[in-house]
């Protein structure tokens, strides 16, 4: 695979960036919605256990062999938001779905399914005395999840009756919520898997008064992290790429398109099996159904497959947002329709896909994809062969970093900066001096992330309001 680089490859990781970038924020408006596919649609706004908030993918820096996926529900969770606090969803399948060979179907899903105890039902609180273990009889609300890998062929179960961490409950009743979070870190597969399920930090970052006329309509509000203090349920998963892979080849299929879904029982889930549940969100790139997708498709989207995202490609070619750029801040919103968007947002970036004569994050540059089979859909893309940046920069491909977002997703990845300067074509000829400067000015998450997986932070416990 020839990977781009240097100048040349910056460039067509600007506009790789700005096909996600217009595809993203393509309506800053005041409108229903924050953060990254926080609250992006009217139906899942009502039931925001089920909702997707973000999606990330890379290369897992201290294990290269391996793949991290990590996605989150439930956004704003307040940290003294008892006594329930945060359960994961019950009979609601969390997926992660894998497609490596193109054609918009799931060739693999991870699924995560939750069961609730209670050890005292006589008592209305969530621990009754400090918590030191996920069997200690003081945590009274318990959760615990099955883990299935699923394909045409079978179904496996990986996992069974897993341990999910606890809500943070506070320090007095969960001294060392550390360990809390170590023992639910579970492996699998000999050792060769982990998987992980609990509460965690939000590590989006942003300020999201961009949904207020874009930063006030004068840029004056910025610099203020509106995640900061909130947590976020979070499963991840870690497994070897030729898990992954088309084939189990990483080497020749390094390339997979990923998103989460939230399905729930339907009517007739009494009846049993997959074809029993409706799917109620989905996540690939981030900030997708949150902008790109107007008020009357947001539903639809959500409940939408891959293979048929044909219907939103007029939203694509003509995006929203540098025309509110051009009447807002008098920068000149670039030419449309945009079939260099087109390629990068719905196919991946190869020099067979379309006018971006690049290879970078496409199935079509795995070895044993059928081109004729190869169906464009909106998935976040992954090229396992990219190594893991040894000091990653936070604006990914647009700052020359390949290892970054739009090829997959990193914590530290400042897809708000990235999407919004790219998407105003900041690597693109001559783009107005403005373009450099656009930006929240949050460069970063305010808890460090950890070294080792679900490298997410763990969850705050101070009020948002003192955070």
């Amino acid at each position: 695979m020839n990977l781009v680089e240097g100048p040349a490859g910056r460039r067509l990781l600007a506009v790789a960036a700005a096909g996600l970038a217009a595809a993203g924020v393509a309506s800053l408006a005041p409108m229903q919605g924050t953060a990254s596919s926080h609250r992006e649609a009217p139906l899942i706004s009502d039931t925001p256990k089920l909702d997707n908030t973000d999606l990330y993918a890379f290369v897992s820096p201290d294990a290269p062999k391996a793949v991290t996926v990590i996605a989150n529900w439930q956004p704003f969770e307040e940290p003294n938001g008892g006594p329930n606090f945060y359960p994961f969803a019950t009979e609601t399948a969390h997926d992660i779905n894998i497609d490596n060979n193109g054609d918009a179907v799931a060739d693999i899903v991870y699924r995560w399914t939750f069961r609730t105890s209670r050890q005292n039902l006589k008592t209305f609180l969530y621990n009754t005395g400090p918590v030191t273990s996920s069997v200690d009889p003081d945590l009274n609300v318990r959760q615990r999840y099955t883990l299935q890998r699923i394909t045409s062929h079978s179904t496996t179960t990986l996992l069974k009756d897993a341990v999910v961490a606890p809500s943070f409950t506070g320090k007095a009743s969960m001294p060392n919520y550390a360990h809390l979070a170590d023992e639910a870190v579970t492996p699998f597969a000999k050792g060769t898997a982990k998987s992980f399920a609990g509460q965690a930090d939000d590590p989006f970052f942003a300020d999201l008064r961009v949904f207020d006329l874009l930063y006030g309509g004068d840029l004056s509000e910025v610099g203020q992290d509106s995640l900061k203090g909130y947590n976020v349920n979070t499963i991840a998963l870690q497994v070897p790429k030729q898990d992954l892979a088309l084939n189990n080849n990483s080497a020749a299929n390094p390339v997979v398109g990923i998103w989460s879904t939230t399905s729930r029982a339907g009517a007739s889930m009494r009846s049993g099996g997959a074809s029993s549940l409706q799917q109620v969100s989905r996540l690939g790139n981030p900030l997708v159904n949150e902008a790109v997708i107007p008020l009357s498709a947001k539903n639809q989207f959500n409940a939408a497959k891959p293979a048929d995202d044909a219907k939103f490609l007029p939203h694509v070619l003509r995006p929203e947002l540098p025309t509110l750029m051009q009447a807002i801040y008098k920068i000149p919103a670039p030419t449309t329709p945009r079939d260099d968007l087109v390629e990068v947002f719905l196919t991946g970036v190869c020099k067979a896909c379309g006018p971006v004569k690049a290879d970078l994050n496409s199935q079509r540059l795995n070895r044993d994809v059928k081109a004729a089979k190869f169906k464009p859909s909106e998935q976040l893309r992954l090229n396992m062969k990219v190594a893991p940046a040894a000091e990653p920069k936070r604006l990914g491909v647009v700052g020359g970093d390949l290892a970054g977002f739009p090829n997959g997703r990193r914590l530290t990845d400042d897809v708000l900066d990235i999407t919004v300067q790219a998407a105003e074509g900041i690597l693109l000829p001559d783009p107005p001096d403005a373009v450099a400067t656009l930006g929240d000015g949050v460069d970063a998450n305010d808890h460090a992330f950890r070294s080792t997986f679900p490298y997410v932070a763990l969850p705050n416990m101070e009020s948002v309001n003192q955070s």
